[in-house]
């Protein structure tokens, strides 16, 4: 809380215009300073304020909330003197304008800083919240210790009421803080009894109709409390004020203040916070799980989430439901909960019961790259490189199998008992990996690997120290020109990151099809066609696997074909789509190093149940690959572009390479961080010569590390190598005039 202890913030809202609220703040404030004999401040944060108060207080005001938010003085005792406008009566006052051509605009966070201030000086803040709930008004009534809650015996602002307090049960404000007031009772209209029905809230009072007193007090410019003491409708505000001040304010006053959650069984003396139940499940735990009970008997989730089919106002309707209805079973679980904890809660709870539980705040966090869920109790992430254990549980397995479900339903993955593992993605692409018992021993295992929207830039990858900025340029001539890539890389290392990067680089003109298990590549290109794999139905037939889609890809009409990761037999179909005229086709696979790759490639190629010499296999591969792309998770954490190798044809029976940049390291820094330089190798690519024919200028100095190297000039590494080149290496040296000279 902002406000002193010592201090009532009581708000007055209403949920419909017309009710009275801004009279009644006024006079209700008059009222409490002259029935407790104290000091009373009233503020006017009415949004739609057009100087009301200034009209019913006949005083013009010193400062406005926003020039006091915006109050750059010392804030002393002397201050208040120049904040404050002060009533003849004594009541203190801070408008919202000065008048209608004005408009209230403020930040929350400047005014609540000086309400701070002003708390130490009243026993009483009165703030005239209106009807219009903004950040600022939702501001000053998360402070509030009371709420009044205005409305009038009319069915038309008793429907308003009723949605305006279904709207603060859903903002998780605990229904206790609010008190009704029934304004302008008279013998007509709705009987405060069907009111308090329909609203299913008992009024701490009623303020009879007087028309006559108060529009003679708006004419005078004076409230009816100060002039009019023996009016019946001052003696029902001195009523309201006497009930809220007996004895209410104190109770709710106790809300803000933290209190240990307590099990059921435990007995009455024994509140001590770290008391867990004897089954080992903790207090706020067994909380939650009551509440997840209560709120399955009241509402049909699972066809609530279904009904919605996708439609996001039907989702936020649901949401809204949920959350009010969890709200009032919080409240009547754990009543006198302290407010911070109670949102914390019902968060939790409608998190698991729509959402994906705590793992919706680890999804937000932009820092986590990578979240491993080892059973309910356990959830890991990767934060910088590194693995940590959160502080965040599921509640149980029971939950995080509902929360599985929830993830692959709408892909129309299943898991169970059958099919006990599963690949799936979230709404927002990362990629959710899913293995249930009997195979996880020790309850349900996820692990979620998070792309960040957007993917990550090339000058991004540059200020990380993953790549220099030749490098970069020289992928963009590859990719740009239509050679095949495969980026290769062990688990976790960051291949389809990479591959996203250097698809941007894909000429907006072309026709990509891309082909995965799980969507997650992010195609910035407009002529984009995702297909995505299917796994098998019930009876185990209709499973599209990645081959499939692949050799129907070729049936699209691609210029490129985009294989988010190679890891069976469709390697063979992907070589075959790359040597058939669909250049500038890339993948990944699973490698440490650019040798491991090629075979690895040989391997999937086998798996195809096509049976090939393996000759003929690297044959294959030499001919369709250029390029390989070697990322590599390194010690540290860190993330690294290791290796960019040319495929360069074939001597005998071997795959010949040739690295044109390289990572190497060099030791450790006194932080343990991983040292190291990016080295251009001195050799030009054997495809250089054919671009250039092309009209695609080159600049050889990318290849060298040597800043003063001419733009066709080579390093000393180079010429040492060059009679050890293949022949068509040589062959292009001397065309291009270098003579392996520098």
């Amino acid at each position: 809380m902002v406000i002193s202890p010592s201090c009532n913030l009581i708000a007055v809202i209403g949920g419909k215009g017309g009710v009275g609220k801004s009279v009644f703040a006024a006079n209700f404030a008059a009222t409490l300073m002259l029935e407790l004999r104290t000091q009373v401040l009233l503020i006017d944060a009415d949004a739609k304020s057009c100087g009301d108060q200034n009209v019913i207080l006949g005083i013009r005001p010193n400062k406005t909330v926003s020039e006091v938010a915006n109050f750059t003085g010392s804030l002393n005792p002397q201050a208040l003197t120049q904040l404050i406008t002060n009533h003849p009566s004594g009541l203190g006052f801070i408008g919202a304008v000065r008048g209608p051509e004005e408009t209230l605009k403020v930040n929350p966070d400047s005014f609540l800083k000086q309400l701070e201030f002003l708390s130490r000086s009243y026993k009483f803040i009165v703030v005239d919240l209106g009807n219009d709930l903004q950040p600022l008004q939702h501001a000053l009534l998360q402070e509030a210790t009371a709420a009044i809650i205005i409305t009038v015996p009319e069915v038309l602002v008793i429907n308003q009421t009723q949605r305006l307090i279904q709207e603060l049960l859903t903002a998780t404000y605990p229904i206790d803080m609010f008190q009704l007031v029934i304004n302008k009772v008279s013998g007509q209209g709705l009987a405060p009894q069907m009111i308090a029905q329909t609203l299913r809230m008992q009024p701490l009072g009623a303020i009879p109709l007087d028309d006559v007193t108060t529009a003679g007090s708006l004419q005078r410019s004076t409230p009816f409390v100060l002039s009019n003491s023996k009016a019946p409708v001052t003696a029902a505000y001195y009523d309201v004020a006497r009930k809220l001040t007996g004895g209410v304010l104190q109770r709710l006053k106790s809300l803000q203040k933290p209190q240990a959650i307590v099990s059921p069984n435990s007995s009455s003396g024994d509140s001590g916070g770290s008391q867990s139940f004897s089954d080992g499940i903790d207090p706020r735990t067994a909380l939650k799980i009551r509440v997840h009970v209560e709120l399955i008997k009241t509402m049909d989730l699972k066809k609530g989430i279904t009904d919605t089919q996708g439609d996001k106002g039907k989702e936020v309707a649901l949401r809204q439901k949920t959350q009010a209805q969890i709200t009032t079973i919080v409240d009547k679980e754990s009543p006198g909960m302290a407010r911070e904890d109670r949102s914390k809660v019902i968060k939790e709870v409608l998190d698991e019961a729509l959402g994906l539980g705590p793992l919706e705040d680890l999804l937000a966090d932009n820092s986590v790259t990578e979240i491993m869920v080892n059973g309910y109790k356990k959830i890991f992430v990767e934060k910088s490189g590194k693995v940590q254990i959160s502080p965040v549980t599921f509640t149980s397995n029971l939950h995080l199998r509902n929360v599985i479900e929830r993830i692959v339903t709408p892909l129309g993955r299943r898991i169970d008992e059958k099919t006990p593992y599963v690949d799936a993605r979230l709404k927002d692409g990362s990629r959710v990996n899913a293995v249930i018992e009997p195979l996880s021993i020790d309850g349900p295992a996820v692990t979620i690997r998070k792309f960040k929207k957007g993917g990550i830039t090339p000058e991004k990858y540059i200020e990380f120290g993953s790549i220099t900025r030749p490098m970069v340029d020289f992928l963009k001539i590859c990719v740009e020109n239509g050679l095949n890539i495969v980026v290769s890389g062990g688990t976790g290392s960051g291949k389809t990151s990479l591959l996203n990067m250097i698809s941007n680089y894909i000429p907006s003109h072309e026709r990509i099809v891309t082909v995965e298990d799980a969507a997650e590549l992010q195609m910035m290109q407009e002529h984009v066609v995702r297909l995505e794999t299917r796994p098998a139905n019930m009876e185990g037939t209709g499973a599209v696997t990645i081959r499939d889609l692949v050799r129907n890809a070729l049936r699209m009409r691609p210029d490129r074909i985009v294989v988010g990761e190679t890891r069976d037999g469709a390697a063979l179909d992907m070589l075959q789509a790359m040597n058939t005229g669909h250049d500038g086709s890339m993948t990944t696979t699973h490698a440490n190093s650019p040798r491991e790759c090629i075979g690895r490639l040989e391997t999937l190629c086998l798996m195809s149940g096509i049976e090939l010499p393996t000759k003929a296999i690297r044959e294959q591969i030499a001919s369709a690959v250029n390029l390989i792309v070697q990322i590599q998770r390194l010690s540290d954490g860190s993330r690294k572009i290791t290796s960019i190798t040319e495929v360069c044809g074939m001597q005998g029976e071997t795959v010949t390479l040739q690295e044109i940049f390289r990572f190497k390291e060099t030791g450790f820094d006194k932080n343990r961080k991983i040292q190291g330089q990016f080295q251009a190798c001195g050799m030009i690519p054997t495809f250089i010569e054919e671009l250039e024919q092309k009209g695609v200028i080159i600049p050889r100095d990318m290849f060298s590390n040597d800043p003063k190297a001419t733009a066709t000039g080579l390093t000393k590494e180079a010429t040492k190598i060059a009679p050890a080149m293949p022949g068509n290496m040589a062959n292009l040296m001397k065309k291009t005039g270098t003579g392996g000279k520098t």
